[in-house]
């Protein structure tokens, strides 16, 4: 998994529009990109709306946002429509983006052992290094973990 002090991988995703978003645009910003296993599920949706709801507090300390699933275009489209996010949401089909972070592990869940997106947010400084890994997301607080050490 990708750690404090390493830099951001080079990176190219299609947004919910279906727009291409470069890593490389982010550079002189600092930046938080929040992996999430799935649209339009319980979980995600709360942490999603959490960090939706509280954009301008993450604006006002510079931060840009990013949400990565492995969802297609029309399914983050759908996610994001439904909730107005104001915010990209980036398809990762192939899974390309998400083994560059080490976020694509093995989870159990209800004694079944699978691969899965581990719900993971990175906050990165303007020169493109990582400063912060949030491994312990807690979806209805995403922003203020975020925020903690601002």
């Amino acid at each position: 998994m990708l750690k404090v002090g390493d830099k951001i991988p080079e990176f190219e995703l299609k947004n919910q529009e279906g727009k291409t978003i470069k890593s490389s645009e982010f550079m002189g910003k600092k930046l938080v990109i929040f992996f999430y296993p799935k649209a339009n599920t319980p979980t995600c949706t709360v942490e999603a709306c959490n960090l939706n709801d509280n954009i301008s507090k993450l604006k006002k300390e510079g931060y840009q946002l990013l949400g990565i699933s492995a969802d297609s275009v029309k399914r983050q489209k759908n996610f994001h429509e439904k909730f107005s996010f104001k915010y990209d949401l980036l398809a990762d089909e192939n899974n390309e983006v998400i083994e560059k972070f080490g976020v694509w592990q093995e989870k159990k869940t209800f004694g079944k052992t699978y691969m899965g997106i581990v719900r993971t947010t990175f906050l990165f400084d303007e020169n493109g290094i990582c400063s912060r890994v949030i491994s312990d997301v807690k979806s209805k607080i995403a922003a203020e973990q975020i925020l903690e050490n601002a």
